[in-house]
């Protein structure tokens, strides 16, 4: 019953990972950077210290007796997950919901799920799962077994995006994507899915927090949510430094004033947007007090993403125009995501 708990919580917040991006596309008139730092401030200044203050009364005070060195590494993950955010959003400005979720968050799968355990390989902790333990038991070698289904599916998906790119002319591309570049995307969308998976090791380098709430008889079911509020301090910094920048780059600070667009519409699907985006980490920190911040954990979460985003790209048709084969591959790429959160969450009830 725990396992599908953590299944259950993953699936939906990997939906709302997987679906934030849309009400940014119901923003007029606004640059890049403006309407994202805009749900950015939403996502990590102010719905994270209040899903904390709801879940985890006096979190603040667990914060302020944290150790320095935990808050720091904590925060340090957080400024390049940052970046690898950045970066994410740019990937699905040149690549589509599809095609940019999938290089993303394949990526991010990899590094996320296995480099942890592979740390604890050489700093054992007790109750974290150790990469030789991933390796020598026959529960361990079924996730890792997902975890490569997975990557296998995510490759799949991406051929599918490589085809897309061969049929379709370039003024198909921009119907489906407006500012479709594959080779600019694929830059940003590796990019940000390596550094993108430093917000799982932000969870582990703030475990301690989570732990003194734990102690302190909060519920453990939310224990993560005083770790995002930190962790989040990090990504926030990263991302309004750069927006910002190219504020004044573009000259877009009017943005943020000009009567001649939609201001409430833009400020309430930005802040529905970022509000989303929180969301998939408030359900990931349940999904998590289920399953374990192991593999598993971040690998279903990813391919909930994965799955979601997809959906997202056939019914915003992304794929309107290409030939059955290549319909055909984004589909057995799906059906492969699908198949490996099925192996990651026997090979968890069987643990």
């Amino acid at each position: 019953m725990q396992v599908l708990l953590g299944i259950i919580f993953h699936f939906i917040g990997g939906a709302a990972s997987g679906s934030f991006y849309i009400p940014f596309k119901k923003v007029k008139g606004w640059s890049w950077e403006s309407y994202w730092i805009i749900g950015g401030l939403f996502s990590w200044l102010i719905v994270p210290p209040l899903a904390a203050w709801i879940t985890l009364p006096g979190f603040s005070t667990l914060i302020h007796q944290t150790s320095s060195s935990v808050i720091f590494y904590t925060i340090l993950f957080g400024v390049l997950w940052g970046i690898g955010g950045l970066t994410y959003g740019l990937g699905v400005r040149y690549l589509g919901m599809s095609l940019g979720n999938s290089v993303v968050l394949g990526f991010c799968s990899a590094f996320g799920a296995l480099v942890p355990s592979i740390y604890y390989n050489f700093v054992p902790t007790q109750n974290k799962t150790t990469f030789n333990e991933l390796l020598f038991t026959g529960w361990g070698q079924i996730i890792l077994s997902g975890v490569v289904i997975c990557l296998i599916g995510i490759y799949i998906c991406g051929r599918a995006g490589m085809l897309k790119e061969q049929e379709l002319s370039d003024s198909d591309k921009k119907k489906s994507v407006a500012e479709f570049n594959l080779t600019k995307g694929l830059i940003v969308a590796i990019t940000s899915g390596i550094l993108s998976s430093c917000f799982n090791f932000g969870i582990e380098a703030g475990k301690p927090m989570a732990e003194a709430a734990v102690k302190a008889g909060l519920n453990p079911l939310y224990q993560n949510n005083i770790t995002y509020v930190v962790l989040l301090w990090g990504g926030l910094s990263t991302n309004l430094i750069w927006c910002v920048i190219l504020n004044f780059k573009n000259k877009t600070f009017g943005d943020y004033d000009n009567t001649q667009i939609p201001l409430l519409k833009n400020y309430i699907f930005s802040a529905l947007a970022g509000t989303t985006w929180f969301l998939q980490f408030f359900f990931y920190g349940m999904g998590e007090s289920k399953l374990g911040n192991g593999a598993s954990s971040w690998i279903l979460h990813m391919s909930f993403i994965i799955l979601t985003a997809n959906l997202w790209g056939i019914i915003l048709k992304e794929w309107k125009g290409v030939s059955t084969k290549t319909r055909v591959t984004i589909i057995t790429g799906i059906g492969m995501i699908v198949l490996s959160v099925l192996v990651l969450g026997y090979g968890n009830s069987i643990k």
